[in-house]
């Protein structure tokens, strides 16, 4: 008898030391190892000229974006979207300066322009590149943006810009309004510096940097963070377990990986372009310089005849919208214009509103909030332009809602708490017919490889296909990135070229679904005011009114 119980105390000990085992084990994979198995964070580390090494269209494999851990059908989205973003190089990895475009050398001319046109009538410009040594360039890769304006209608419209891939552009607009009508157009970057861009977002992501502080009683040490790091010391894994979306941490020496309490912007590394690079990259020069018009700029516009036919429906390049006496006039939908805060309120009534993003969507928290009085703004504590944020008028039943989305985020200090990834948050929401879901994820991507960004959408889309699946009444509306003032070092960052990119892909990747899209990048690039990344109020409230439109269409 005693034999057995000896032999069941010793059984139950092994078990007991088992399971520690086993508990160890896995704390060591949460603050170590990568959830998916295999995935391990590498780095490619190229400097100076050496990056030029990369062939043309063939992009490097970053992280743990490799299309082995995507499913078949993410793998083949991907795919087909890194297709749909491709730009045209230059015929030669290294261009000198003097061969590279010019605006002040280069030209447009509006065709047919001494015709006669109409409200409805499409106008077409053609643009001529030339270097600084006055020869045609003969191949294109080129950004453009080109709008028409009237500045005493306080009107504005975008063109669409074609690529004829010989140093030609043409560009196209339709004309929306009577009255006189100036063509602008501006050469964001010429081609040799949108090939420097490419060559920065696919080999030095780590051009932004992030930090955590890790605390314990009585000792501090702070870490750089990224969406990959190089391996040169222990790492601390915060990938998201159940998105995938990954994140880490140096280690610190002297305390675990939960010791973690916040998350913070680092900086940005500097001197990142040799001699030759940098000077693609110069204000006044060849980032947002205006190319001049070789004749006529401007052009008459008469009415349209009620009783006579229009292509505007049938054309391909009709904008989104237009101002007209600084008011954004939608081609897409039916838009009312919320003057009065009681109309915002009228429309809000009884709903909840989440927002999630980056501070370009905290813009419409803070005109809600401060245009409608009865909406109070609680303090939650909260740093400020960092949130969340909460705003509840209690008489009308209206709470709105503000919340960051995860990192990358580069924003002054976020508490590691409040860190949430939006496809998380979106599964935490009932919906229904009174909540409201408004989203923009854009500009802090920009430093990063596309395939980054497109995870986190198909993570964000599927969530949304999920809160939509159970509560179909939700309404979604999606804010797209807009246009921002850009100078040498910016650009480099946050250029508006990166933004065109993200937006692209965000617009292929929710076509179809049933969310709404507010146009800030047409309505920030249409208007007279100068290009920023937090626009100015008026245009703040044309997104407003865009927004309540799709929220109370009736």
């Amino acid at each position: 008898m005693w034999c057995t119980f000896y032999r069941f105390q010793i059984c139950f000990v092994l078990i007991c030391l088992l399971v520690v085992l086993v508990l160890v084990s896995n704390i060591h994979l949460v603050e170590h190892l990568n959830p998916r198995r295999g995935l391990e964070p590498e780095w490619i580390e190229v400097h100076g000229d050496a990056a030029y090494s990369l062939s043309p269209g063939k992009r490097r494999q970053y992280c743990d974006y490799r299309p082995q851990f995507l499913s078949k059908s993410e793998y083949e989205e991907q795919k087909s979207l890194l297709k749909l973003l491709e730009w045209p190089r230059p015929p030669h990895d290294k261009t000198e300066f003097m061969k590279s475009t010019d605006a002040a050398h280069s030209h447009f001319v509006i065709l047919k322009s001494q015709s006669s046109f109409k409200v409805g009538d499409i106008l077409e410009v053609l643009v001529r590149m030339h270097d600084y040594e006055g020869n045609p360039k003969h191949y294109g890769g080129d950004y453009l943006q080109a709008k028409i304006h009237s500045p005493l209608l306080k009107a504005g419209a975008v063109g669409k810009v074609l690529d004829h891939h010989n140093g030609f552009y043409s560009v196209y607009f339709a004309l929306l309004w009577p009255g006189r009508v100036t063509v602008s157009v501006i050469l964001v970057h010429p081609s040799e510096g949108i090939h420097v861009l490419q060559r920065l977002r696919e080999d030095r992501p780590d051009r932004v940097y992030f930090k955590s502080l890790f605390r314990t009683v009585n000792v501090s040490e702070t870490a750089i963070c990224n969406v990959c790091l190089p391996k040169k010391q222990p790492l601390c894994n915060y990938t998201d377990l159940k998105t995938g979306e990954p994140w880490f941490c140096y280690k610190p020496d002297k305390m675990s990986c939960s010791s973690r309490v916040n998350h913070a912007k680092g900086g940005y590394i500097k001197n990142l372009l040799t001699f030759h690079d940098n000077m693609f990259f110069q204000s006044g020069v060849n980032i947002k310089v205006p190319i001049l018009a070789n004749g006529p700029d401007t052009v008459t516009v008469h009415p349209w005849k009620v009783k006579e036919k229009t292509p505007l429906e049938r054309s391909r390049f009709v904008p989104s919208g237009y101002y007209y006496r600084d008011q954004w006039m939608s081609m897409r939908s039916i838009l009312w214009q919320f003057d009065k805060p009681s109309d915002i309120t009228d429309c809000l009534q009884g709903k909840v509103v989440h927002m999630f993003g980056d501070s370009t969507i905290r813009q419409w928290f803070e005109y809600l909030t401060d245009v409608v009085p009865d909406l109070k703004l609680f303090d939650l504590g909260s740093p400020k332009n960092v949130g969340p944020y909460l705003s509840v008028d209690v008489d009308h039943n209206i709470m709105i809602k503000f919340r960051c989305h995860g990192p990358p985020i580069r924003f002054s200090t976020v508490s590691s708490n409040e860190l949430r990834y939006i496809a998380n948050e979106l599964d935490g929401i009932a919906g229904g017919k009174n909540t409201v879901v408004a989203i923009t994820i854009w500009s802090h991507f920009s430093t990063f490889p596309v395939e980054v960004y497109i995870r986190r959408l198909q993570n964000v889309r599927a969530a949304l296909l999920r809160l939509q699946e159970r509560s179909p009444d939700t309404a979604v509306i999606i804010r797209s990135a807009n246009v921002q003032e850009l100078g040498p070092e910016v650009s480099l960052f946050n250029s508006d070229w990166y933004s065109l990119q993200l937006d692209t892909v965000m617009r292929s990747m929710f076509t179809g679904l049933h969310v709404n899209i507010v146009d800030a990048w047409d309505m920030s690039l249409a208007h007279y005011l100068p290009h920023a990344l937090h626009p100015d109020r008026i245009i703040v409230k044309n997104q407003i009114n865009e927004f309540l439109s799709f929220v109370c269409p009736n």
